[in-house]
Parts: structure tokens; C-alpha cells; sequence
């Protein structure tokens, strides 16, 4: 897995997970920030995404490999501790879990555009196009994909800097793998892990920082679940990013550096 660190090594580590289909250049915006207050940074790629390994296979790809995946670099090769986790889409599903089975490892979470699905609620219809269509798609063009789900134009320069990972489909199978590994029934093969990790997450003292923007159609719903469900976030004054969609990194994501830093004040 290849990662991107900065920061100084001193300092209680801020892990920065992205998730479907894009790749830590998605938080370029918010590095410099979380930086200048002090924290250290490491934002890795997802196997099969940004500048990590791409198996070429999409039976590869399973969400139980990919919470090992992330916890073999963030415990065994970084030994990180006292992890501030940021969790967006696919790495709130990946970090969450890890957060649930390590809490020992964990300081702070902070929830951003995200969820842990059982299975046991129905995914929104725009979920279920957004799945159809990349998995169907005959070229995955990631970052048309990517300024679908922002409010704000991106320039070319920025979709292609989303697309460079990706110069054929021979490396697209961890993009089209994902929404499949989404639990969307209750027997799914991730469901019971989710599930249990919702139990410890629920019952966590972990402060968790609720950071969800205004225009998100896929995982909005989630917020005011975040919210009422999990102890660690009550009492907590949650921010709504404004002006942003799913992407919010990308849309705000100078706003989100910030309320994190501010959260973390506090702590």
C-alpha cells in the first residue's frame, strides 16, 4: 500500500481514508491544514486505487481483505496509536470497523459523508444507479465519476490527476469491485462484522466528530444516525459542511480541515 505522510513524527497521528472510486489526492486540500496545527498526517491509498497495488481481478477485492489491508499498514508496518480515524464513503466502512476491532488504537473519530451498512436499511436509489454504472460501464472514467458526486466544477486538470491511476481497465477492478462489497441484505458476508462493530461503536466513550455536508444524497441519512446512536458523539457540537456533496473534500474541503482541527482543540 502506498501512503502519503507529513506532519511531525512526534505528534498523535490524523489517518485520512478515502474511499470509492477515488484516491488520497482527494485530500490535498485539507494535508497542508491539519499540518500547520500540528498533527501528523497519513493518508493512505486503498489497495487497488491511487498508487497501491491493483490486483487485476475483481474476486480480489473482499471487505474483509480490505479492513486487513488497512490494519497490516496503520498497526503492523506504522505501529499507529492514538489514531485520530477521518472516514469517508469507503473509509468510514474500512476505518469504522478497524476503529470497533482496535479501540485501544483509537483517540478520535470523525464520520464525513459515510456509514457502516448491515444490510437491515435499504441503500438510496441514487446508490443503487451509481453501482449499475460503474460496474456496467465499458471505460471507468474515475474522475467523471468523482465530479458527479461534487457541487462544484472540476477542471480538467483535477479529473485528470483523478483518472492517472487508472490509464486502462486492467487497472480498474478495485473501482468496479466496491459497490458490490457494500452489504445491501442482511445475510451479506460483511453484514454480522458490521454489525458487531456497530455494537462496540455504540457503547465507545471514543469522542466522534459528525462532519457531514449539506448535499450528500447518498449516505446524507446517515448524520442524525451518527449523531443519536453513537455515545462518543453526544455532547458534541457537529459542523454541517455547506455547499458540498458526497466529495466534500473536494467542495469544502478546506472547511472540513478546519473543523477538525477545532474538534481536536478540544479534545
Amino acid at each position: 500500500m502506498a501512503w502519503v505522510e507529513d506532519g511531525p513524527a512526534h505528534a498523535e497521528p490524523v489517518l485520512l481514508l478515502h474511499g470509492e472510486p477515488s484516491w488520497s489526492f482527494l485530500y490535498r486540500k485539507m494535508i497542508p491544514i491539519l499540518v500547520a496545527a500540528g498533527h501528523r498526517v497519513i493518508c493512505p491509498d486503498l489497495v487497488g486505487f491511487g498508487r497501491s497495488d491493483k490486483p487485476t481481478r475483481i474476486e480480489d477485492h473482499t471487505y474483509a481483505r480490505h479492513v486487513e489491508w488497512m490494519r497490516s499498514l496503520v498497526f503492523d508496518a506504522l505501529d499507529l496509536r492514538k489514531v485520530t480515524l477521518v472516514g469517508q464513503d469507503w473509509g468510514g466502512l474500512i476505518g469504522l470497523r478497524l476503529a470497533a476491532e482496535h479501540p485501544d488504537r483509537f483517540a478520535n473519530i470523525v464520520v464525513a459523508n459515510t456509514g457502516l451498512p448491515t444490510g437491515d436499511i435499504p441503500m438510496p436509489d441514487i446508490w443503487w444507479q451509481f453501482r449499475n454504472a460503474i460496474q456496467k460501464a465499458p471505460k471507468v472514467d474515475v474522475g467523471r465519476f468523482v465530479a458527479s458526486g461534487c457541487r462544484r466544477p472540476l477542471g480538467d486538470d483535477v479529473i485528470a490527476a483523478y483518472d492517472a491511476p487508472f490509464p486502462d481497465d486492467s487497472y480498474c477492478a478495485g473501482p468496479r469491485a466496491m459497490p458490490g462489497l457494500v452489504p445491501t441484505s442482511p445475510d451479506d458476508p460483511a453484514a454480522e462484522a458490521n454489525r458487531a462493530a456497530w455494537k462496540v461503536l455504540r457503547a465507545s466513550k471514543t469522542p466522534m466528530l459528525v462532519a457531514f455536508s449539506d448535499g450528500d444524497p447518498i449516505t446524507g441519512g446517515m448524520a442524525p444516525i451518527f449523531k443519536k446512536e453513537m455515545r462518543g458523539a453526544h455532547g458534541i457540537e457537529h459542523p454541517v459542511i455547506s455547499g458540498a456533496g458526497h466529495f466534500l473534500q473536494e467542495d469544502a474541503g478546506e472547511d472540513l480541515a478546519s473543523a477538525i482541527v477545532e474538534f481536536l482543540r478540544d479534545r
